[in-house]
């Protein structure tokens, strides 16, 4: 039977406010269901493929929240920022609401893919070392790289306060002075610190891949999407 709840809870638990302000939105007639005004706040409705609009804004019913980001540079993967805006003003307020997390943080300066989320299991079967879910990175460094190199990351490389070398899953050389290099792990500016132990210097760093799922070539820089079914099929994968 399919799960249903009244429209003044609805909006509350898609985060657009308290259950006060949401009523006051549906009396005035700001919501519309399914293309339908609705001004009843006690009015029930199937969760199951639910479509509303909020002040003209259209929305759909999500039990969670699933999420994709291009993160750009300079902005922060922290609601409490201290020196740089904050990746979750690139959201819509109600995502914001629902207490959505970034998944594994992207250092200021790094750009690329991030994963966000309100599903705490989610969240932590993608970012807890134990699941070794693998990212790859596009690694821009200062000098060309060479094959001497690029075998001492894959053989390992001995970090500070790190009691074992750490050696990336992969690594390959796209140009003279970038590489891709893949990681299971998410140690403090572990690609940096990697890339200097090799007596080189990261100048650009960008994720471009988190297990299976690749960055889209349409997503720009700043811009956030829903994850699809295949999407979420390829995060499964590992």
């Amino acid at each position: 039977m399919a799960k249903k709840l009244d429209l003044e809870r609805i909006l509350k638990n898609q985060g657009f406010g308290a259950r006060k302000l949401c009523r006051i939105m549906i009396i005035n007639e700001e919501i519309t269901v399914n293309g339908e005004i609705c001004d009843d706040p006690s009015a029930e409705f199937d969760l199951e493929n639910l479509h509303f609009t909020v002040k003209g804004e259209p929305w759909q019913y999500r039990e969670n929240s699933y999420l994709m980001m291009h993160k750009p540079g300079n902005y922060e993967c922290s609601h409490k920022t201290q020196h740089h805006p904050t990746i979750y003003s690139l959201l819509p307020h109600p995502l914001v609401e629902r207490g959505v997390q970034c998944i594994g943080r992207l250092d200021e300066d790094t750009t690329g893919l991030i994963l966000i989320s309100d599903d705490g299991q989610f969240i932590h079967r993608m970012s807890s070392p134990k699941h070794k879910v693998p990212k790859v990175y596009e690694v821009t460094c200062k000098h060309p790289v060479s094959d001497e190199q690029i075998a001492h990351i894959l053989q390992g490389v001995q970090l500070v306060d790190e009691d074992a070398p750490i050696a990336a899953l992969a690594c390959e050389r796209i140009t003279e002075n970038i590489i891709h290099m893949t990681l299971a792990e998410g140690k403090y500016h572990q690609v940096k610190r990697m890339v200097a132990a090799i007596s080189n210097r990261v100048e650009g760093l960008k994720r471009i891949q988190i297990g299976e799922l690749k960055l889209p070539e349409d997503l720009k820089v700043g811009e956030w999407r829903w994850l699809t079914t295949d999407d979420m099929l390829k995060l499964n994968a590992n």
